[in-house]
């Protein structure tokens, strides 16, 4: 028994004089919206996601500076919100910044709102360092590595990953290690 979709794929329907419904800029401009009724996209993102979609390129292109000119698609916005997620994700600067510019967001954007944004970095390094390995610092250099690696491939500059080891590492007391040893 094959299954029928309910609603045709934007871009299979024909228009009532037989063009393609692919270069109607009303249909592109309401499934724009749709999308970023959902979240935030930059405009690079959503032009993909409607060209993949059988949108004529050159009309997507045209809806999207209107978008922009309105105020409903900005990447700017875009970029301040995928900060603000991503680093309560605990993700780091380094792969947040290397995770937009492969979203086609301008480095300059990029490096502007990283710098501006209120976000305390060694404190979401060491808050990630907790959560992950619970307990005293390591003790040995082989843990350390490890724990270190883990922070790197989060995205934390080598400053970072230093500090989230250190004195200020907020370590809990009852896992404090033996100051005997």
């Amino acid at each position: 028994m094959a299954t029928r979709r309910r609603f045709p794929k934007p871009g299979d329907e024909k228009s009532a004089d037989g063009s393609e419904a692919a270069s109607d800029p009303s249909r592109i401009r309401s499934s724009a919206i749709g999308l970023l009724a959902r979240r935030e996209h930059s405009t690079g993102e959503l032009g993909r996601k409607l060209e993949s979609r059988g949108y004529d390129a050159e009309v997507t292109s045209e809806v999207l500076a209107e978008l922009g000119r309105k105020g409903l698609l900005s990447d700017e916005r875009y970029v301040a919100s995928f900060i603000t997620h991503h680093a309560a994700r605990g993700q780091g600067p380094m792969r947040i910044r290397s995770e937009l510019r492969e979203s086609g967001v301008a480095a300059e954007l990029v490096e502007r709102l990283l710098d501006e944004a209120e976000v305390d970095w060694l404190d979401v390094a060491r808050s990630v360092r907790r959560k992950k390995f619970s307990g005293p610092l390591p003790a040995s250099f082989a843990e350390r590595a490890k724990q270190s690696r883990f922070l790197q491939y989060r995205g934390f500059s080598q400053d970072q990953i230093r500090a989230a080891f250190g004195p200020d590492a907020g370590v809990d007391p009852d896992f404090a290690s033996d100051p005997g040893l």
